[in-house]
């Protein structure tokens, strides 16, 4: 190992791989591994060690955001939803020109190995595809073939019961182009969860610019409005949830009850918004998180009421035993 000297810091020089990997083990050696397995078609396997976990700096992903993601539940070790959220992982991929390496089904099984590789039974699992390493210019021309890339996130979540404030957000909203495929260009949606946090809020709400109710920056929103109906905003212009699909073609049985009068999805008015009786946040990790205040004034009775934690009840039983569900083969 050389050195540069630079006034006064001295700065280190890995001249092999075998130094470089030495030292990000090192790292990792007081500390437990976060993630249990990583998958990357760069190295072509999976691996368990967390010093190996990286991506090439020359990757279009890296430093020109050509990429596009999405994620899959990991409850009692089954994959909940990973066929519905595959798909839209390759429409994303089409809608950004970014090239898949593999066929789908080799990219799903990739996935339930590297699950089972892991031995993580709770959590979930993220996954990313981009135009791959080649250069570092604006156009993917260059780069050779595109890059597969997963994680396994474990994580003891648990069925959201409590209520939380939302906020209106004033970062500007990813037009439809962008909003409607899961791309890794998050600025917005980052920049977004700040301002809500910064305000006390734990999320904040998109509102377009006819004054429609659009989506937070990783959830959609939904209401139950003062005639008993859940309502969705419509996903013309804003990412199509996998969770909220799901939410849509299980509240029915809600009707059937007798306690939702009608479930659909369609534009509405911020003001419009503001009147409903209940409101909450849906997204594949809560799966419905009740919104008890937006902007300083409770929704309702600004209280967590039956209406969310039925649905919820809902979602979270069909993640525990529904139909679409993957067993991981563990060994």
């Amino acid at each position: 190992m050389g050195s540069y000297v630079q006034a006064e810091d001295e700065v280190p020089v890995y001249e092999s791989g075998a130094e470089a990997l030495q030292k990000l083990q090192e790292k990792w050696k007081s500390t437990a591994a976060p993630f249990p397995a990583m998958y990357s078609s760069v190295l072509g396997g999976i691996v368990l060690d967390p010093a190996m976990m990286v991506l090439p700096i020359d990757d279009h992903m890296v430093h020109r955001g050509h990429g596009v993601f999405d994620t899959a539940m990991l409850l009692d070790g089954h994959l909940y939803e990973l066929d519905p959220h595959l798909d839209r992982f390759l429409r994303s991929a089409a809608k950004a020109k970014v090239g898949i390496p593999f066929p789908r089904d080799t990219l799903r099984s990739i996935l339930v190995q590297m699950t089972a590789a892991s031995g993580c039974r709770k959590g979930s699992i993220r996954y990313w595809l981009s135009s791959g390493p080649g250069d570092f210019l604006l156009s993917s021309s260059g780069c050779p073939t595109p890059a597969f890339y997963a994680v396994v996130i474990p994580s003891d979540y648990d069925q959201c019961r409590h209520g939380v404030k939302a906020v209106t957000t004033s970062v500007p909203m990813k037009p439809p182009l962008f909003a409607t495929s899961k791309n890794v260009n998050y600025l917005p949606n980052v920049l977004s969860i700040m301002d809500a946090e910064e305000r006390g809020a734990f999320a904040s709400v998109w509102v377009d610019e006819q004054g429609y109710v659009a989506e937070g920056p990783m959830v959609n929103v939904a209401f139950v409005t003062p005639a008993g109906e859940l309502v969705l905003p419509d996903f013309d212009k804003i990412l199509s949830g996998c969770t909220a699909k799901r939410l849509l073609a299980l509240a029915p049985k809600l009707v059937d009850s007798g306690l939702l009068t009608a479930v659909g999805t369609k534009h509405i008015t911020v003001d419009d918004a503001k009147t409903s009786v209940e409101m909450a946040f849906v997204g594949s990790g809560l799966p419905v998180l009740p919104v008890v205040e937006w902007d300083g004034k409770p929704i309702g009775e600004g209280k967590v009421g039956k209406l969310m934690l039925a649905l919820s009840d809902l979602l979270w039983e069909d993640m525990k035993s529904g139909p679409d569900r993957v067993a991981v083969p563990y060994k």
